[in-house]
């Protein structure tokens, strides 16, 4: 199924929506988790420390926005309030291990160079994702006429793809060669979470 019939689907049932925002909600939080751990002990750009904000922002505001559907779902990142919850704690987590690898074989880093350079190549394929992710999700809102809105997000998540261009640049010249390598990793992670994730909504009766 695509992924714009896929998101169709998922709004038209309250609980399953609700499960979908706190699965996002995750996913930011999980990212913003993993930016903290790869900053180093002295050297902490602005930039990382803005990312890292915004992203638990992020996990907030999505979280919140699940109380406009009922206020008494999702209250935690428990399994049950997730959808497809293995593949959703393995995603970002199989990407960052994924990238370590590719990364240390192809750059002689030391411990603290490869965890901000995993920031760097696991982040832009994220912002890379969510660029594509949250629009086709706000025009579906938009549709619906629905209250919950992740417009800001959009902006937001431009704003980080861009930043993170600009650090790729100032870390490597060549860096398009290596992100392309990380993408494909993504869009296969990003392909097994999807269907696990249909296969989920599939369950729900829509009668």
């Amino acid at each position: 199924m695509e992924f714009h019939h896929l998101l169709e689907k998922i709004v038209q049932d309250s609980r399953t929506h609700a499960r979908w925002l706190n699965t996002l909600s995750f996913m930011e939080n999980a990212g913003a988790r993993k930016i903290s751990k790869c900053e180093h002990p002295v050297s902490v750009s602005l930039i990382q420390l803005k990312h890292a904000a915004e992203e638990h922002r992020h996990a907030y505001y999505l979280k919140k926005q699940i109380g406009k559907i009922d206020p008494e779902y999702c209250k935690a990142y428990e399994d049950k309030d997730l959808l497809a919850a293995t593949a959703t704690r393995q995603y970002l987590h199989s990407l960052d291990i994924k990238a370590c690898r590719y990364l240390q074989k192809v750059f002689t880093l030391t411990r603290e160079e490869l965890k901000y350079a995993a920031y760097l190549f696991v982040t832009y394929a994220i912002e890379v994702r969510a660029d594509e992710l949250y629009p086709v999700y706000q025009d579906i809102l938009t549709k619906e006429a629905s209250r919950i809105m992740v417009k800001s997000i959009i902006l937001e998540e431009e704003g980080h793809l861009e930043e993170m261009i600009s650090q790729l640049n100032d870390f490597s010249e060549d860096w398009n060669i290596h992100a392309e390598h990380i993408l494909s990793m993504e869009r296969n992670l990003y392909t097994i979470w999807m269907n696990a994730i249909e296969k989920e909504v599939l369950k729900v009766n829509y009668a």
